[in-house]
């Protein structure tokens, strides 16, 4: 297999100590079965996620975004930008569209660019992980390097709601979306059928200003996994996943629910399969831990 080269944004969220840095383990042990070589954009910042909308305005906060493309630019100008958080491709894939569809903002933002010394012009495609996982080398080229089929793992594939509108995978309902059903099968695995929260949001950030309705939505979440009778979830999202995940004991206490459903990434169950161990997998970063995967990952 010829290796594959990405301009890759990490993320704030993927730095170590930070809550989604046991991802980035199991990516980059997922990207060296796959010979994907992941270029990290030098220099480059937050991509202002959510907290853009808080009142900075929409041209800083676009700018953040662009000043990480004009980077990419430089570096690896012939790649295409891959993030493996939704909310970074999604911050980033939005402003490639608006100042390739509004002149007077590219303008704008170069003038700010400029003040770095910097400028874009966002030609460069920007995906996320998952299309390229798809898209790049198909069901059957990942399926060919499954070393540890996943037998005897009922997996609930959530979505949530970044990752999947307004863009994603090409050909995919907005509603339900069959990609993570099909990858958690390629990887030999059970999905739930008729998941009826895979797009639902778990709150976002909701969960810092307004817990109560974040963690109403993060309850329906897990209750229809456990419904479906999954013995986890899979999510390609890190704040669905730190959402989702780090939340049960309150919603426990509030709901008098018994919640204790692992939450895991894509790349953990990929790298699991693909016969790494569960450090490797980035297991041992659960919050809940992930026992079936951690005793497939110990054969």
């Amino acid at each position: 297999m010829s290796k594959k080269e990405y301009s890759f944004y990490p993320g704030c969220s993927s730095q170590k100590g930070a809550s989604a840095s046991n991802y980035q383990v199991s990516v980059d042990s997922m990207c060296d079965v796959l010979d994907i070589k992941l270029n990290e954009i030098p220099d480059w910042n937050c991509c202002s996620a959510s907290i853009g909308y808080a009142g900075g305005g929409v041209l800083p906060r676009l700018a953040l975004s662009a000043r990480n493309m004009a980077l990419s630019e430089q570096a690896h100008g012939d790649q295409d930008i891959v993030a493996t958080c939704a909310a970074c491709w999604l911050a980033t894939r939005e402003t490639k569209e608006r100042l390739l569809h509004d002149e007077a903002l590219m303008k704008d933002t170069n003038e700010a660019l400029a003040a770095g010394g910097l400028k874009v012009e966002a030609k460069q495609n920007v995906r996320h992980m998952v299309e390229v996982l798809i898209e790049d080398f198909g069901y059957d080229g990942l399926a060919k390097n499954v070393k540890k089929p996943l037998d005897g793992i009922k997996i609930a594939g959530y979505v949530g709601c970044q990752t999947n509108r307004p863009f994603g995978i090409a050909g995919e309902s907005f509603e339900n979306p069959k990609y993570l059903d099909k990858l958690i099968e390629t990887m030999g695995a059970e999905p739930v059928e008729n998941y009826d929260k895979k797009v639902s949001c778990c709150g976002g950030a909701l969960i810092f200003s307004e817990p109560e309705k974040s963690h109403a939505l993060i309850k329906d979440i897990i209750e229809a996994a456990y419904d479906g009778g999954a013995d986890m979830i899979v999510t390609p999202c890190p704040v669905c996943q730190l959402n989702v995940e780090a939340y049960q004991d309150q919603i426990n206490a509030k709901y008098k629910t018994k919640f204790n459903m692992p939450v895991v990434y894509y790349s953990q169950l990929m790298s699991v399969a693909y016969g790494k161990s569960g450090k490797e997998a980035g297991l041992d970063g659960q919050v809940i831990a992930a026992r079936k995967l951690e005793e497939i990952a110990g054969k």
